[in-house]
């Protein structure tokens, strides 16, 4: 008795400390930076070294960033993911080798990347500083995410379902498509949010692929400063910003609240579609 009491208070704790870490850290940032916030703030030009004025240009450079990470690393992901985990032995020395790379991968330093994306998609393919290299390289950064998180939900879904698949005489791609991903939907998702919560945080990997330029973007090869970008230049360039800072740092959470309230929206749908 007295040692499921400790666990169950042991939990509590745990949690409380977590809630308690995020609350704190909105309430900080609520307190500076809630009252810089308007509607101009969102849809303005930064101004005076971003001391001034608003982040519009650099939320469109951000939304453009993350939907090219996104679109980019996805399909790679999910086809690596179904390549792992229904076409190789677990066990052999190719998925064993792809594994490993991808658990490297997933420990690489966000700066090592950026050197990475700066050489690669900047200089040798001639992107320069733009809004695409970024998000390239930004998806290079989320796909070892995307791509164990897709494998394990896909190695979660019950053999049942493919031995029911084969009996039906239905393909192997046919019983993909229609029973195995849409049951490892729940872990693509959740994924899905581990990539873009840290590619919406990211800074070092972004300063050397997608620049600094704090204009409206006219295409995809301008260059472009995202919002943790911004968020680092001001608290650590310029004098007098850290109330803009603040804001900046709130609406980034406010985006990724957001992101999280949709994705987990969009689970509690599918889920209740296949009671």
């Amino acid at each position: 008795m007295f040692k499921n009491s400790l666990a169950t208070g042991l939990t509590w704790l745990a949690a409380l400390l977590v809630g308690g870490m995020f609350a704190w850290l909105l309430a900080d940032l609520l307190i500076h930076g809630l009252t810089k916030l308007s509607w101009a703030f969102f849809i303005e030009s930064p101004e005076n070294a971003g001391r001034s004025g608003g982040i519009g240009p650099i939320i469109a450079a951000t939304a453009l960033i993350l939907l090219i990470a996104v679109a980019t690393a996805l399909p790679l992901s999910l086809a690596t993911a179904v390549l792992l985990s229904e076409f190789t032995r677990r066990n052999g020395v190719f998925a064993l080798l792809v594994s490993r790379s991808l658990d490297v991968l997933a420990g690489v330093p966000s700066i090592v990347f950026g050197l990475f994306g700066n050489a690669f998609f900047c200089i040798y393919l001639g992107l320069g500083f733009s809004i695409l290299s970024g998000g390239l390289t930004l998806a290079c950064m989320i796909l070892p995410i995307l791509i164990r998180t897709t494998e394990e939900g896909l190695r979660a879904v019950p053999d049942d379902y493919r031995l029911a698949a084969a009996a039906l005489g239905m393909s192997r791609s046919s019983a993909l498509v229609h029973l195995l991903l849409p049951a490892a939907v729940p872990a693509l998702l959740a994924g899905l949010l581990l990539g873009i919560g840290r590619a919406g945080a990211e800074t070092a990997a972004l300063i050397f692929t997608s620049g600094y330029v704090a204009r409206m973007p006219d295409s995809l090869l301008d260059s472009g400063r995202a919002l943790s970008v911004h968020i680092y230049d001001l608290s650590m360039n310029v004098a007098g910003g850290d109330a803009a800072a603040y804001a900046s740092a709130l609406v980034l959470i406010m985006l990724l609240l957001i992101i999280n309230t949709i994705a987990a929206g969009l689970m509690k749908h599918w889920n209740l579609a296949k009671v």
